[in-house]
């Protein structure tokens, strides 16, 4: 049973509208049609309000909505969802400009961010709502993401942690969660959560990576203390 403060009926708020709603943070456009400069794709790495946090902060993400993919259900609702029987996973949509990131940084966020080894969990979350994913949206995103995971497997494997459990797949549909989720962590009266276990090993590179971003960028990422994107500031962090 879900607790009170996590139902739509708690939130006093209307259903999702994609095609009206903007960013809290960003002021983006959370449904606006891409651009020549920009790619999408989706990651699903536990709870999805510390995901989402996590990536609207990377320079040149332009816009994150949570929301639902990876299974059958049209449309499904967050208790239908955190009933385990739609087969999807919660998820973060991110949209970037290719000429400020490459899907390589979102990669090297994705692998630390969370355990990619624990299955149908991440930390206390348990089911397969939590598991972790890449569903991509372009060939070249399929083979980096594929390339970034044995690579992150290795140096898993030399710090003798398990093996990755990480579902990757292309052209997943994505459904946008309520309202109440979207940039969850930002909202004034949100409570702090975050259940994301990183296991601290850092990701370089990799085949075919391409890192845009300046290596400073990940001093705001300090995976060695508890719940970090919890703590760190809401806003996008500048170049």
């Amino acid at each position: 049973m879900l607790p009170s403060w996590l139902t739509p009926k708690a939130s006093n708020q209307e259903p999702f509208n994609s095609t009206t709603e903007r960013h809290a943070v960003l002021g983006t456009e959370l449904h606006a049609q891409l651009t020549t400069d920009q790619e999408a794709a989706i990651f699903a790495c536990g709870c999805f309000w510390g995901a989402e946090k996590g990536f609207w902060r990377l320079p040149g993400v332009v816009t994150t909505a949570v929301g639902y993919a990876g299974g059958q259900k049209d449309q499904p609702t967050y208790q239908e969802v955190c009933s385990g029987r739609t087969g999807h996973t919660e998820v973060v949509r991110v949209v970037w400009n290719k000429t400020t990131i490459d899907f390589s940084d979102l990669l090297k966020l994705f692998w630390e961010c969370h355990d990619p080894t624990q299955g149908d969990r991440q930390g206390n979350d348990r089911g397969s709502q939590y598991r972790s994913a890449i569903y991509t949206t372009t060939t070249q995103q399929m083979e980096l993401a594929q390339a970034s995971r044995d690579s992150f497997q290795q140096l898993l494997s030399q710090q003798g942690l398990g093996l990755i459990t990480t579902e990757i797949k292309a052209d997943q549909q994505f459904h946008y969660a309520e309202s109440y989720h979207q940039q969850y962590l930002a909202k004034p009266g949100s409570r702090p959560y975050c259940s994301a276990m990183p296991t601290q090993v850092s990701l370089g590179t990799f085949y075919g990576a391409n890192y845009k971003l300046p290596w400073s960028i990940w001093d705001n990422y300090d995976w060695s203390v508890q719940h970090c994107v919890i703590r760190s500031n809401n806003a996008a962090i500048k170049l």
